[in-house]
């Protein structure tokens, strides 16, 4: 069973460090089939499978997602 939160990590620009955000378990699927989360403002959208893998999803039509370095699942 997948966790309900996961803290996503991405690469930050130029030495920058990484960027973290906290992503909650919607009621949506993605197209593997795994649960979709997304961050307070629904900007950030990614389907984790129970395996701990990502794929992140555009909410814009201009948008190209980033991969995250890790997903690191939150109690």
């Amino acid at each position: 069973m997948s966790a309900g939160r996961y803290e996503l990590r991405f690469p930050g620009g130029a030495g920058t460090g990484e960027d973290t955000v906290v992503v909650d378990r919607t009621e949506a699927t993605g197209p593997g089939g795994h649960p979709v989360y997304a961050d307070a403002t629904g900007i950030v959208r990614a389907e984790i499978s129970d395996r701990g893998e990502v794929r992140m999803l555009a909410t814009g039509g201009h948008q190209v997602p980033s991969q995250p370095v890790t997903a690191r699942p939150l109690p």
